[in-house]
């Protein structure tokens, strides 16, 4: 009996012993290591999945989609659902275009790791993401998972290029607009605390907490893409036919300053940025410097009509086409004595402007060359602007100033050259260009930019009269003519200059610049033609890029529906109107 006794103490002492560890074994699970094993449980079936933000849209002024997004997935991985990563591997990796090896490659540091979130692959198209999910169901296979997402999508290629820029992998703006209001187009990213169960599929009821994205503001530019198409087809005939080293146009509305078109060659595919060379890329409107050759007379003679200085009833001794200053020879191709303000543009005397520019003191003439916009950022809203070079008087040596008149011992940008063009048809402001309409659905049109009146009014009329002169048959750009329509512009013929200082023979940056209809103008228009391999007597303003500007301008009239203008009466009336004061 005490023996029996005995054995049911010893057996009720070791259930008190078991007991006992079981239940501190349950103490020490659930209350002293409560915290660790609730992370464990929380890495193995809760994580924060990002919802990603839609980036905003860039249209042009009238609503055509300029850059979009597509819809992709991303494909994530959950090491602790794989069993066999290289069975896995060989039923996804034909979808996700990638080597069998690669994907395990990918696949077994998560496996070994027990890491619940890997990415595998980004921008997989979502019918091919889709067909990868059946096929893993079909084969009883799991660990693979899609995430949205989405590319950004330019449906014109490269036209534009150079104003929209692109987005890296990331999604980030890097250059153009994409860059500018990389902000606005962004948005927010947004997330959810999600946990699945132990086939990796959602639970829903158990969701915890979500922050909704806020996605990106789209950007409406000035840019009418009927016009761009006009300025790129050009530009591209404009190339195949002179073989220039580089080429650009741009189109302004001169009395509100908006950007109408613009491109440069070369240029490149915005959806294969990383294919394109860095000299493809610039943005050369605003980017690249170069003496502007006769364009730049307008300045001359704009201030020194609106400082009294000049009339037009002046006349001004040419010389006879050689003009001995400062020990160097200035020339004049049309050999002429005396000439008005008006014939000085009309035949582009590098004499006449030198003169009215000697007439003139040093700072005052300066401050004329600055207030139209040169040597100071135009105020475009991209990345990569320059000033150009404006040398003070205090830097100038015996020449610069005459040859400051016609366009040489100055470096301006072609979107400094096209806004200074504007003074002369808007009625005298110069105007910050304007490539932004709005921002955001239904927001209203932004705000104007500021501007400053350059030049009175009747100065700016004047010398528009006198730049109609410049498109006859007596002028330096009859080529520059569009049937229909008075024009006003001024052509321009620089040699480049040398990297070793001086200039390159046989080497020419040729352009024209003008408006129309020139009475009330419509449209500015600028085409630079740089360094084409043409013969000395061929490389003018007048014969390359004056003939770009017509073709562009008569097909920018037709598609904006510009009332045609008897061209005779109108030449006669301002001609009468320019001899009368």
């Amino acid at each position: 009996m005490k023996g029996t006794t005995g054995r049911i103490g010893v057996v009720c002492a070791l259930l008190v012993l078991v007991f006992t560890i079981f239940a501190w074994r349950l103490i020490h699970l659930q209350i002293l290591q409560h915290d660790y094993f609730s992370k464990l449980a929380a890495q193995k079936h809760l994580r924060c999945q990002p919802i990603p933000a839609k980036r905003g849209r860039i249209l042009d002024r009238n609503g055509e989609e300029l850059a979009v997004n597509i819809p992709v997935r991303t494909v994530t991985a959950d090491g602790t659902h794989i069993k066999d990563p290289a069975a896995l591997a060989a039923i996804a990796a034909p979808f996700l275009e990638m080597p069998v090896e690669e994907l395990v490659g990918k696949l077994s540091p998560a496996v070994k790791g027990k890491r619940p979130y890997v990415v595998i692959k980004k921008e997989v198209a979502e019918e091919k993401a889709q067909a990868m999910i059946a096929a893993m169901e079909r084969a009883r296979l799991r660990g693979l998972y899609l995430e949205e997402d989405s590319v950004r999508s330019y449906p014109n290629g490269e036209m534009l290029c150079h104003v929209l820029g692109f987005v890296d992998h990331s999604g980030h703006g890097i250059d153009g607009i994409e860059k500018s209001f990389n902000r606005e187009l962004s948005g927010q990213d947004g997330f959810r605390w999600i946990e699945h169960d132990r086939k990796g599929l959602e639970i829903v009821t158990y969701r915890g907490q979500e922050q909704l994205p806020e996605n990106g503001s789209d950007i409406r530019l000035t840019i009418d893409m009927g016009l761009q198409a006009i300025v790129e087809n050009e530009i591209e005939s404009a190339c195949r036919q002179y073989r220039p080293r580089s080429a650009s146009a741009i189109l302004v509305d001169p009395q509100t300053g908006e950007i109408m078109a613009m491109a440069c060659r070369p240029n490149f595919d915005s959806n294969k940025f990383n294919e394109a060379k860095p000299e493809e890329m610039r943005n050369r409107i605003i980017t690249d410097m170069y003496e502007p050759g006769s364009v730049f007379k307008i300045v001359v003679a704009s201030a020194a009509l609106n400082e009294g200085i000049v009339s037009d009833r002046s006349r001004i001794f040419c010389e006879n086409g050689l003009f001995s200053y400062g020990g160097k020879t200035i020339k004049d191709h049309h050999k002429a004595g005396d000439m008005s303000l008006a014939e000085i543009l009309q035949y582009s005397s590098n004499i006449g402007s030198a003169k009215m520019s000697l007439m003139m003191k040093d700072q005052l003439y300066y401050d004329y060359v600055r207030a139209f916009g040169f040597g100071e950022k135009s105020g475009i809203p991209l990345q990569g602007e320059i000033s150009g070079m404006v040398n003070p008087p205090r830097r100038w040596d015996g020449l610069t100033k005459t040859r400051m008149a016609f366009g040489q011992s100055v470096a301006v940008t072609p979107i400094q050259m096209i806004m200074a063009m504007s003074v002369v048809g808007n009625g005298g402001k110069l105007m910050t260009p304007r490539l932004v309409l709005s921002r955001g659905e239904g927001s209203s049109p932004s705000e104007m930019p500021p501007n400053r009146q350059v030049v009175g009014e009747g100065v700016s009329k004047f010398i528009s009269s006198a730049l109609q002169k410049v498109v006859s048959k007596e002028g330096t750009a009859p080529l520059a003519a569009i049937d229909g329509y008075v024009v006003a512009g001024k052509t321009g013929t620089a040699q480049r200059i040398s990297a070793q200082g001086g200039y390159q023979d046989g080497h020419y940056t040729v352009s024209f610049a003008g408006f129309f209809p020139a009475d009330h103008p419509r449209l500015v228009g600028l085409v630079i033609v740089d360094d084409a391999p043409l013969g000395e007597h061929q490389n003018y303003g007048g014969l390359v890029a004056a003939p770009v500007f017509s073709k562009i301008g008569a097909r920018a009239a037709r598609y904006l529906d510009i009332p045609q203008e008897n061209t005779v009466a109108q030449a006669t009336a301002s001609s009468n109107q320019a001899s009368n004061r």
